[in-house]
């Protein structure tokens, strides 16, 4: 059996070491096929994007000798002559903008310096050229010497275009990869509008109306405005997770996980890799497994979290602990069930984390989050899950970070244990301090009450979800109670709890908020659900609130 070659995303390397390989050549075809100059194609990390440029790479380079026998064996060179000529057939500018993840804007150009440099070191035998000018040869040098200022970087891919076009007397295909990284880091790290600025140019000047271009291919997580810095690119396509082109070209396919499992015997194992790592759905192509999980689950063999530890997520996370809107959403997707949200896979970064249509479509493009039903098409309405356990796990991480670092330390855990164990007098001391630090981060305003109710309801669900089921707005009785705990031991404590905010144009004073609150659940009778289902040992509690002001009552 061939090895695994994980993390290695050189195809000539891959290939020439036998690593066991899923033939993902048929993306050749698809890109010839594409009548776009300009092709974007978004998708998560880790879904074997580089690998994929690097095949192109190989494939149509014609100053690479000898790559004819990389793709032996594979449905490539099983095509006509349409796709079998372009072998080689092109002076390819590959440029990867992966490691410029910087912290500041001076050091993101640091680090562009150096990517560029490192394209242009794969073409100094240009320096020994007929067709380049001396002057051009002075600006190579220029480079490779790492003597480049903002002016000289912004257009050092135009330039390497126009002498390898001029070198070969033919077109150029462009691969960039990673596009988007540097954007991303920059909004994390509060330099975005400088790096829009930079960009808008940079990819302006390499793509407005370059003749010496035959195509160019884009990759990237995020599929980031036209407009912000792609404004001068002609006939410019982009293809994300809701389009069928290339839909089946990224990630592993259900026929291609049937034949991995065949061929290292772990049919006993298909349902439980199947919960963990599958479930990812692209264009009308469902069922594709994260091919970064599985590689790795056929090294260690062990059923744990790879794909959502190979970066920081930092993106995700601010996003998440940010917003103050989708709380309530992020409980429903905790307990498995599906939402409806807008969707909008142009992404603006900046302000993100305020426009619910931008979040969930950069959730969902960067594998958050999978699409299972168009609900209105013309106004971008989905119905969206998690798509496996290894992203549930993560968004529970991102829950409990969000508590542990921002609001009260480590107490979420003592406050959830002095509840089940029914210490009320600690409980509701810590409650009161959980209250005010939480509606400090929070936006003051009408639904700051609700904001926390969810909140809280997220930090149930991480905290006790080994020990108990966390329901919200569910039936019981004659009405909807607003969260019923329900230990897996039918032995353990039961809790009804009740929230409530006092509203002075119809209560007197909170207790009598209390009062109302503590009727409704007795003459609803929300506690019929679980005497019914055999669980005797029930408390319920009224959580009244007027601003920061909490008051509890158990009975």
């Amino acid at each position: 059996m061939a090895g695994i070659g994980i993390g290695e995303s050189d195809f000539k390397g891959l290939r020439l070491r036998e690593n066991y390989y899923i033939d993902k050549t048929m993306y050749i075809k698809d890109i010839i096929d594409n009548e776009s100059r300009v092709i974007l194609v978004t998708r998560p990390r880790r879904f074997g994007k580089t690998l994929n440029m690097s095949m192109l790479r190989y494939y149509f380079d014609c100053t690479r000798k000898n790559t004819k026998e990389l793709f032996h064996g594979l449905k490539i060179l099983e095509q006509d002559e349409k796709y079998t000529s372009k072998q080689g057939a092109y002076p390819c500018i590959y440029l990867t903008l992966k490691d410029l993840s910087d912290s500041t804007f001076e050091k993101m150009l640091l680090s562009l310096q150096t990517a560029i440099h490192e394209m242009y070191l794969e073409h100094r035998y240009l320096l020994d050229s007929d067709m380049i000018y001396p002057e051009e040869k002075a600006r190579i040098e220029d480079i490779l010497w790492l003597r480049t200022d903002e002016n000289i970087l912004k257009n050092s891919v135009r330039e390497l275009s126009k002498y390898l076009n001029r070198n070969f007397d033919r077109p150029v295909i462009m691969l960039i990869d990673e596009y988007d990284v540097p954007l991303q880091s920059a909004y994390v790290h509060g330099f975005y509008e400088q790096a829009i600025e930079f960009f808008k140019t940079f990819f302006g000047v390499t793509f407005k109306d370059n003749p010496y271009l035959e195509k160019t291919v884009l990759t990237g997580v995020s599929r980031v405005a036209k407009e912000s810095i792609f404004s001068g690119a002609n006939n410019f396509n982009v293809y994300t997770v809701l389009d069928d082109e290339f839909s089946d070209d990224f990630g592993i396919t259900e026929e291609e996980m049937d034949k991995i499992i065949k061929d290292f015997d772990i049919h006993d194992q298909k349902d439980d890799i199947r919960k963990w790592y599958d479930g990812y759905t692209i264009g009308n192509t469902t069922g594709i497994y994260n091919p970064w999980s599985i590689l790795n689950y056929l090294t260690r063999l062990q059923l744990v979290p790879y794909w959502v530890n190979t970066s920081s997520n930092d993106l995700i996370k601010l996003i998440l602990k940010n917003s103050t809107t989708i709380k309530k959403q992020m409980e429903l997707l905790l307990k498995g069930e599906e939402i409806e949200v807008p969707i909008n896979l142009e992404t603006v970064i900046a302000g993100i984390e305020n426009n619910e249509n931008n979040i969930w479509g950069l959730l969902l493009g960067t594998g958050y989050l999978k699409v299972t039903q168009v609900v209105d098409l013309p106004n971008k309405i989905y119905r969206v899950k998690l798509p496996n356990y290894e992203i549930k796990l993560l968004f529970e991480e991102i829950i409990r970070d969000w508590f542990n670092d921002k609001v009260i330390g480590n107490n979420l855990r003592t406050i959830l244990k002095d509840l089940v164990t029914l210490n009320f007098e600690e409980f509701e001391e810590k409650f009161k301090i959980l209250t005010a630090q939480m509606f400090s981060y929070m936006d003051v305003g009408e639904n700051t009450a609700e904001n926390f109710y969810h909140a809280f309801v997220l930090g149930m669900l991480v905290g006790l979800k080994d020990t108990y089921y966390v329901n919200s707005n569910r039936e019981s009785g004659m009405g909807r109670y607003d969260i019923m705990l329900e230990p897996k031991d039918k032995n353990g404590n039961s809790f009804i709890m009740e929230f409530k905010v006092y509203k002075k144009d119809k209560e007197a004073t909170i207790e009598e908020t209390i009062q109302n609150a503590k009727k409704q659940i007795e003459d609803r009778n929300y506690e019929e659900n679980l005497r019914m289902r055999g669980f005797g040992n029930i408390t319920k509690m009224v959580f009244a609130f007027r601003g920061k002001e909490v008051k509890i009552e158990v009975f």
